[in-house]
């Protein structure tokens, strides 16, 4: 139970981009590819941690199973609260690159707790209910997804004065997220979880499941999906705020991005 609340805190902090797009958009008097350099921040520390990581894993060999996957969770966490705390500079410097800046080191500790917690699921308890557990744990992560913008857009858009030229109102809910990760870096350093590392799992080395073409094929599926279903949602609330279309304003958009 402790390791699915990451899968719903990861969820949450990708979908809080949904929000974070329209509101530094106003702050910045971003045009829409500028606000996208957001979710291009975000996502593109997936890949190049990801693919740092895999190569200093074919070379070197795997660093979670090293340090063992509870260590990996924590580093991911305290990796993903630096980013959050980072949106303070931001927003008192004005400054859209910091921003960006803070979303990429944001995503570089998630992309670390993906690694990490999704092999350790899967093996935490019998092979045969394997699939069960993540099932489980991704239901949760699609419920973060589901309330983040709700959340995320009355905390950003109702609760603290909406001034335009300032960004002060990202500060509270992302302190708020870093506080909550480092509480459960916390809860997790001082639970009584399995310490598995390299000794007590099987791994094979290399890059020999790209040989797999149903593998690779999956893999530009994956690519091509998520690029389209973030699109979309990104822009959700710019659409309705659209006079023809339906003239809402952000306080009321955020309900339609769920």
């Amino acid at each position: 139970m402790v390791v699915t609340m990451l899968f719903f805190m990861w969820g949450f902090i990708t979908c809080m981009n949904d929000i974070l797009i329209p509101k530094l958009q106003q702050v910045f008097t971003l045009q829409n590819w500028q606000a996208m350099l957001i979710q291009t921040a975000f996502f593109g520390a997936y890949f190049i941690v990801s693919f740092l990581y895999f190569v200093f894993s074919v070379t070197k060999g795997d660093p979670i199973l090293k340090i063992g996957y509870k260590n990996g969770i924590i580093v991911g966490l305290a990796v993903t609260a630096v980013g959050c705390l980072l949106f303070l500079p931001a927003a008192d410097s004005h400054s859209y690159g910091l921003f960006l800046g803070a979303l990429f080191v944001l995503a570089s500790g998630i992309t670390v707790l993906q690694i990490t917690a999704n092999p350790y699921v899967s093996i935490l308890g019998p092979p045969e209910s394997s699939s069960s557990r993540m099932n489980m744990t991704q239901a949760l992560n699609s419920f973060g997804t589901t309330i983040a913008p709700i959340i995320g857009g009355y905390l950003i858009f109702d609760q603290v004065s909406n001034d335009a030229a300032t960004a002060d109102s990202v500060k509270m809910p992302y302190v708020g997220l870093a506080i909550t990760l480092i509480v459960i870096a916390v809860i997790i350093k001082l639970a009584r979880l399995p310490r598995l590392t390299g000794e007590s799992t099987t791994v094979v080395a290399g890059s020999g499941a790209l040989q797999h073409r149903h593998l690779v094929l999956g893999i530009i599926c994956i690519f091509m999906y998520v690029g389209g279903e973030v699109a979309v949602g990104s822009m959700l609330i710019n659409y309705f705020k659209l006079p023809q279309i339906a003239g809402l304003d952000e306080s009321e958009a955020k309900h339609f991005v769920v």
